[in-house]
C-alpha cells in the first residue's frame, strides 16, 4: 500500500477534484491510538492483493494536522472519528467507516469506479 501524505486544506481540494477521475480513500489517524494502529495495519493488510490499485490512498495524521482533519470532516460532511476511512468519489464522501469496522471487503462493495 503506497500511503499518499495529507497535509494541508489547499491539498484537500485536489483530492476532492481527484476524485473525480479515480476513487480516493482518507484515513485519518491517531499516531497515539493503540485502535488506530491496529486498524491501520488490518487495513494494509488486507489491501495487498485486493485489486485496489486504482484507488490512490490518502493518510491523514490528526495529532499534526488536525485543521486539515477539521476541514474532511466539514468538507465531506462526516462527523470525525479516530481512526476513520473515507471513500471518497466525484467530490463526495460515498463510505465512511471508523475503529475496527474499517474493512477492505466493504469498502470495495462501494467503490462504482
Amino acid at each position: 500500500m503506497n500511503w499518499h501524505p495529507l497535509t494541508s486544506t489547499e491539498q484537500l481540494d485536489e483530492v476532492l477534484q481527484e476524485s473525480k477521475e479515480t476513487p480516493v480513500v482518507i484515513f485519518k489517524h491517531s499516531t497515539a491510538c493503540s485502535i488506530s494502529s491496529t486498524a491501520k495495519s488490518r487495513l494494509e493488510r488486507q489491501w495487498q492483493g485486493a485489486g485496489l490499485d486504482h484507488v490512490k490512498p490518502y493518510y491523514l495524521d490528526l495529532l499534526s494536522y488536525r485543521p486539515v482533519s477539521n476541514e474532511v470532516a466539514d468538507v465531506l460532511h462526516v462527523t470525525h472519528q479516530s481512526p476513520q476511512l473515507l471513500l471518497v468519489q466525484d467530490g463526495m464522501c460515498t463510505y465512511d467507516a471508523s475503529h475496527l469496522s474499517i474493512s477492505v471487503d466493504a469498502l470495495k462493495k462501494k467503490i462504482t469506479a
